[in-house]
């Protein structure tokens, strides 16, 4: 239950401005990247705003950076970035703003914004879905499946390396095949630790996914009811229902104890009904339930799915694992990626583990991949890019899929079905070679731990789907490049011949129409622009682009961190537009990050032709988007008499500046530059001191106030 509030608190009681105070809350069922990654985000965009946060991250190791009481009575928002089960209690009479983890990681400022009009939490209420637009909030039911599964997992982990360290070491060649550990031996110990982890497993999976629905109550029934369904003796099944079995009574425990809670008892019996009296007759109701009438239905299915799959070789195994490789790249971690992972760990415990090997084939492609492409064709990515490409790279030799998830915001046309597609031709490969995992993970590093068998051929499924991965993306980047090729700057395709004109006009035929108004309009239609060609249908972000925005407050750099003291010229010596914008070209290539001079003149010279730069008020920004720049970089040179600009109001440009980007830098990022100009641009005193300043220290420090 929520209600609607007034203004937000100010976290304090004194009348005096305070600065604004949130919280934040990040789980996913798996706690190893989700979490983490935005957690950062939502830090990153806190401190960009002036805004104190505190980030509690609940990942797999437990929870950190907890928020304390203090930390609560002092907040004036909370937000819950999870897909798994929070308790919000603690958060009674403060805005609470509840969405996925995804949203955490893609809109993590639209989620500030909103947080502070969102519902406030009251005491004993229902979480429910934020109304305040925060983003899709997972449904019940997947966030409880999510909650078991992120308990079960690391007693999957340990029964699985535990038993395969015990047979790898302890065991030998038994003559019928496969590998037998003496009775009574130290190995045999450590075996049965395993199996006692795995026999674990299911009830735990059951119990808390009837913890998330039903609170602790729903706790006890839950394991119960999850030990029956994985002790097939009780209802004269062999192999039991296993963790089919446990999803149901998981779900069955948690809504049978809603429902007994809703039945109105004595006031001396409420005291006892949370730990006697529900605990009991759930665990009673559920328990017979399953043994008389559900248990051999479900059973006999796990069985039959367990056989079919222990059955499947040649072209089924090879559909089987392109299918599953298919799910483990399409999201990254989220839901369809969870399916298939939980499709392959819950049958380790039947001994059928080819089905993980399939999935762990599978996991390190999509990061391995997207860092190799950056490796393969440097010049299609930014600098930020290709530091984000080594991370990737790393975060794929440990199994963490979620390593991808920056490309495929940037450029989710070209790299979802890159990663769709190497992830089928490993599953596939891993499928068709019988590639076994016994723990829930990928990647290469539970191959290097011992709980892969068929080592080399899961190496080769790995690589394989790697380098088609990289190559896929770098064929689909590279052609989408293309097609931009020869196009102006505007827009996020950078626009075209017919749309420039209009831009570069935009003051026509006001009198006194001012450089201000012009290039405010410039950066209004630049976004319209990019809004409505995006391959997205939205105005992607570039990877690192908080690094670049932080970059803004170093020492003697502005405009995002592209315009330095050494791309600034007191004077420009060119009489003539063509000789100015080879002067400014060259000034770039002093920093580096001009592959070509003569390349990026004709493309700057090829845009004058489609409508002039000259934006009068005497200014002038000529822009060009070109392989002959390896980074975005800006200069800016000022000149005494003034050059012809052919400028709509007839005046000689003084100011010049000029924006150069790579073909396959994303769309908004000229936007972003031409946006913080236009702000300072309708300032004519600051105009005047650009012009006033003695050298290029003074020009920089007056471009500071760009921002």
């Amino acid at each position: 239950m929520t209600s609607t509030a007034g203004p937000p608190p100010t976290g304090g009681g004194s009348g005096e401005q305070k600065r604004l105070k949130l919280l934040a809350v990040t789980a996913c069922p798996t706690g190893i990247a989700h979490t983490y990654m935005a957690a950062e985000k939502l830090a990153q965009a806190a401190e960009s705003r002036g805004i104190d946060m505190k980030v509690e991250t609940q990942g797999s190791i437990g929870a950190e950076n907890v928020l304390d009481d203090n930390d609560v009575n002092t907040a004036d928002g909370i937000i819950v970035a999870a897909d798994k089960d929070v308790d919000l209690s603690r958060f009674a009479g403060k805005r609470v703003l509840t969405v996925g983890v995804a949203e955490g990681i893609r809109h993590p400022e639209r989620l500030i914004e909103q947080v502070l009009s969102a519902p406030v939490h009251e005491a004993g209420a229902v979480t429910a879905a934020s109304g305040a637009g925060g983003g899709k909030e997972r449904s019940v039911g997947y966030k409880a499946l999510m909650n078991g599964v992120s308990y079960m997992i690391p007693f999957v982990v340990v029964g699985g390396l535990l038993i395969a360290i015990s047979l790898s070491l302890g065991g030998h060649t038994d003559p019928s095949g496969g590998l037998v550990i003496p009775k009574d031996s130290f190995w045999m110990d450590v075996n049965n630790i395993g199996v006692i982890g795995f026999t674990l497993m299911v009830p735990i999976l059951s119990g808390y996914i009837a913890y998330a629905i039903g609170d602790r109550p729903a706790l006890v029934p839950g394991m119960i009811g999850g030990w029956i369904a994985n002790t097939g003796e009780l209802y004269d099944s062999k192999a039991g229902a296993g963790f089919i079995g446990a999803i149901v009574t998981g779900f069955l425990a948690g809504y049978l104890v809603l429902w007994i809670k809703k039945v109105k008892v004595p006031k001396f019996a409420q005291p006892i009904m949370p730990i006697i009296v529900i605990p009991i007759v759930a665990s009673t109701a559920l328990g017979l339930f399953f043994i008389y009438v559900i248990g051999k239905p479900i059973s006999w299915v796990f069985e039959n799915l367990t056989d079919w799959l222990s059955g499947m070789t040649g072209t089924s195994a090879i559909l089987l694992g392109a299918i599953l490789g298919l799910m483990i790249a399409f999201d990254m971690g989220g839901p369809v990626n969870k399916t298939a992972f939980l499709f392959g760990a819950g049958l380790i415990a039947t001994g059928n583990q080819t089905v993980m090997g399939m999935c762990a084939a599978a996991i390190p492609v999509m990061p391995l991949g997207q860092g190799l492409a950056t490796l393969i064709r440097k010049r299609l990515y930014t600098e930020q890019e290709r530091e984000t490409g080594l991370a990737s790279l790393f975060m794929g030799c440990f199994g963490i899929s979620e390593g991808a998830i920056p490309f495929a915001a940037a450029r989710p046309a070209q790299v979802i079905p890159a990663n769709m597609l190497g992830g089928a031709v490993a599953g596939a490969i891993a499928g068709v070679a019988g590639v076994e995992d016994a723990v829930p993970h990928g990647g290469p590093i539970v191959a290097v731990l011992g709980a892969v068998s068929g080592v080399p051929m899961f190496f080769v499924a790995v690589v394989i789907g790697t380098v088609v991965t990289a190559l896929t993306t770098v064929a689909l980047v590279d052609v989408s490049g293309r097609r931009r090729r020869g196009e102006a700057l505007v827009g996020t395709g950078m626009g075209t011949a017919g749309l420039e004109p209009a831009l570069v006009g935009a003051g026509a035929g006001v009198p006194g129409a001012g450089a201000a108004a012009v290039v405010a309009q410039a950066a209004v239609r630049e976004a319209a622009a990019g809004s409505s060609t995006s391959p997205t249908g939205s105005r992607a972000t570039s990877v690192g682009a908080a690094d670049e925005t932080a970059a803004d407050d170093a020492p003697a750099k502005v405009l995002c961190g592209h315009l330095t003291e050494q791309t600034v010229k007191v004077r420009l010596d060119a009489a003539d537009k063509e000789s100015a914008i080879r002067e400014m070209a060259e000034l770039l290539a002093g920093t580096g990050k001009v592959a070509d001079v003569d390349e990026l003149v004709a493309t700057a010279l090829r845009r004058e032709a489609q409508g002039t730069t000259g934006l009068g008020e005497e200014i002038a920004i000529p822009h060009a988007k070109t392989d002959a720049v390896t980074a975005p970089v800006v200069g800016f040179a000022r000149s005494v008499q003034g050059v012809e600009w052919d400028s709509l109001d007839g005046t000689k440009a003084r100011l010049v500046f000029m924006i150069a980007v790579p073909e396959a830098a994303v769309g908004d990022e000229h936007l972003r530059i031409l946006s913080l100009l236009s702000r300072k641009l309708m300032d004519a005193g600051f105009r005047e001191r650009l012009l006033a300043a003695p050298d290029e220290s003074a020009v920089l420090g007056v471009l500071r106030e760009v921002g």
